[in-house]
């Protein structure tokens, strides 16, 4: 019965069979690139590892919300931690994944109120192609910010306007006079 169980070559799917014929006659197998997506963000954005019912070691990555005044809940998603690895200058992480993939992002959602007047929760999951999930991560750098060097000339029309506040005369301290 041993002899049964054992795995015919016929059993193995073909791309098995012609890839174990290619090394027996010392042939290299070119296995196609997969591209990849590089995100970056802040530390601060992942959690404290955790061990999953299945005893899988994961961390939560927090997505902030693209819209400033948005403050809502932000969404998130869980992944390995060996995947994140640290910039090297030390204050921001990254990772990488499949260009073609998808990530399941859950968002904490409000559905209704409870009698006693809280507000009942639930989980809005989606999947979300890699693509996505580097722009969301990203959007602080497509956020507009008010730079000073590009509003110089409005600000010293401004300052030009404002009156002159005179300077107080320093106190003269008596006890040093002769």
């Amino acid at each position: 019965m041993a002899e049964a169980s054992k795995i015919m070559p016929g059993d193995l799917p073909d791309w098995i069979q012609e890839a174990e014929k290619a090394l027996a006659n010392g042939e290299t197998i070119d296995v196609p690139e997969q591209k990849e997506v590089s995100i970056k963000f802040g530390k601060g954005l992942v959690g404290e590892p955790f061990t999953s019912k299945n005893g899988h070691e994961l961390v939560e990555v927090k997505i902030p919300n693209a819209d400033k005044d948005d403050h809502t809940p932000w969404a998130s998603f869980v992944i390995s931690p060996k995947m994140i690895h640290d910039n090297k200058f030390g204050k921001g992480v990254w990772m990488k994944l499949p260009e073609d993939g998808t990530t399941k992002v859950s968002k904490p959602v409000i559905l209704g109120e409870k009698e006693d007047g809280k507000k009942e929760w639930g989980n809005d999951v989606r999947e979300v192609p890699n693509t996505e999930l580097k722009e969301m991560m990203e959007s602080y750098k497509t956020r507009e910010r008010d730079s000073l060097l590009g509003n110089l000339d409005e600000k010293k029309q401004e300052a030009a306007k404002q009156p002159v506040k005179p300077k107080p005369e320093k106190a003269k301290n008596k006890g040093m006079e002769k």
